[in-house]
């Protein structure tokens, strides 16, 4: 007979083992399936973003950052002497602090009472999951309710397949046992320019091949421009309009050659140390779900839901990266506790229109709600602000980017807030806890901000969009 659970979770990334967690604190029996194993047999929880995502890239952005830094722009602070990388002991420290992230998940779980389940797992009906382990071992489950929480995998394209070397998706580019002479990142988005910022910084020649011809559509124009500059100015080269057509390792030369067509339609033929692909990622839902059940897949592998992520069948939760809306590990996190407080009778929501986007470059950028070009037809005011007006800007030596705020002009509802800069992934809380209350621009204008402070900013560009800026000539009287 199989062992009944109240809910099972199917995958333990930052949208399932976050489920599983909050299912259990609200009394339910709980079990959470993950495929994901060491090369000892061990569980892996964490998904992608512990594993081979947003912590990893963060230690070794980091860790670079301090080390261009110090070879850079110490010396005018007066602080002198010559600095070195060790590779691997780079990539030690990021592996022990996976190996540390992940294995508190596992001290959750048993905190928690949460069962682990090793396994892949698939939805055989509306209350059956079946789970098979490693060796092909078959074991069905009996669940009141399912959340589905599979997550998602790089996007590989014909002509341009992994191969482990010479050819690789963002997860190997955060495993080089050497710096790459050069480098070739097909892709110039939030992961392309991340993982680029990494390999400059360490020495490589990097390059980036981006098909769209506008450099980060999704970010305001305004910050968008600022961000290419310096990206550029910290050499990268960044080369938009760029159709890759093929990149496979060149016997000869022990190197990738990478093919494509630049903006102006010209083919060009080049050669690489290494090509990481970085044009995306799709849901990882094949075979998750048996047919028959209802539940509708698009042909792009995402599950169909409704607000509050209930699929066709309604004791079945799909949240994180295969449901609709942006693959970053927030929303997942959140999905999934909202999904497992509806299951509970409770009242329970997210709210997409103030979800925080992060890009962890130096200086980083970040945004929540509408961007100039997205707000087109729609009366507004704005008001901005750059960090070159601001003290702690000015006492941290790093005076680049600005803060921003978008604002309805007839109720003065905040719609959207940008900033890019020292520390932005930090100050664009404090614009998702406005916009949570549907703030006003005059609210966070008449809110008392520290003094002195990067957050200043987002005060002043909150003043500014009504021409009351203090500390720069106002546009508005």
């Amino acid at each position: 007979m199989a062992e009944a659970y109240d809910l099972v979770v199917i995958g333990a990334g930052p949208a399932g083992y976050v489920a599983a967690i909050r299912g259990a604190q609200l009394g339910m029996k709980t079990a959470c399936v993950e495929r994901w194993m060491s090369d000892e047999g061990k569980p892996v929880y964490g998904g992608t973003c512990l594993n081979v995502g947003c912590i990893p890239s963060k230690a070794l952005l980091e860790a670079t950052h301090k080390f261009h830094d110090a070879q850079h722009n110490y010396a005018r602070l007066g602080i002198s002497g010559k600095v070195s990388m060790d590779l691997d002991k780079l990539m030690g420290h990021k592996n022990a602090l996976v190996a540390k992230l992940t294995g508190g998940i596992a001290g959750l779980f048993k905190a928690n009472n949460v069962t682990p389940i090793q396994g892949t797992g698939r939805l055989t009906g509306a209350n059956q999951v079946e789970v098979t382990d490693a060796k092909g071992k078959v074991t069905s489950y009996s669940a009141k309710n399912v959340v589905l929480a599979s997550g998602s995998t790089p996007v590989e394209i014909p002509g341009l397949e992994f191969d482990g070397k010479h050819v690789v998706d963002s997860s190997g580019a955060l495993a080089f046992d050497k710096i790459p002479e050069s480098l070739c990142i097909v892709g110039a988005g939030v992961i392309g320019l991340e993982l680029g910022s990494v390999w400059t910084r360490l020495g490589s020649k990097v390059t980036l091949l981006e098909a769209m011809p506008d450099f980060l559509p999704m970010v305001d124009m305004d910050i968008a421009k600022m961000v290419q500059r310096d990206l550029s100015k910290q050499g990268l080269d960044i080369q938009l309009g760029c159709k890759v057509t093929s990149a496979k390792a060149s016997g000869k030369s022990g190197k990738a050659q990478v093919a494509y067509n630049n903006a102006k339609g010209e083919e060009i033929k080049t050669n690489f140390t290494r090509v990481v692909v970085a044009v995306g990622r799709k849901p990882v839902t094949d075979k998750l779900i048996a047919d028959g059940l209802g539940i509708e897949v698009d042909q792009r592998g995402f599950v169909q839901v409704d607000s509050q992520c209930r699929t066709a069948l309604p004791n079945v939760f799909a949240v994180g990266d295969i449901v609709r809306g942006p693959m970053l590990a927030h929303k997942g996190s959140e999905e999934g506790v909202m999904a497992v407080e509806v299951m509970a009778g409770q009242t329970s929501e997210v709210n997409y229109d103030a979800i925080p986007n992060v890009i962890y470059t130096s200086p980083e950028v970040a945004w929540v709600g509408k961007t100039a070009q997205e707000l087109k037809g729609v009366e507004t005011n704005s008001g901005a602000f750059p960090f070159s007006a601001l003290g702690r800007a000015m006492a941290n030596d790093d005076t680049r980017g600005m803060a921003k705020i978008i604002a309805d002009k007839k109720t003065d509802q905040i719609l959207g807030v940008h900033v890019y800069g020292q520390h932005a992934g930090e100050l664009i809380s404090q614009a998702v806890t406005a916009m949570e209350f549907s703030a006003s621009a005059e609210d966070v204008a008449l809110t008392m901000f520290a003094h002195p402070t990067m957050a200043e900013a987002v005060h002043e560009a909150a003043l500014a969009l009504h021409g009351h800026a203090i500390h720069m000539v106002n546009r508005k009287k």
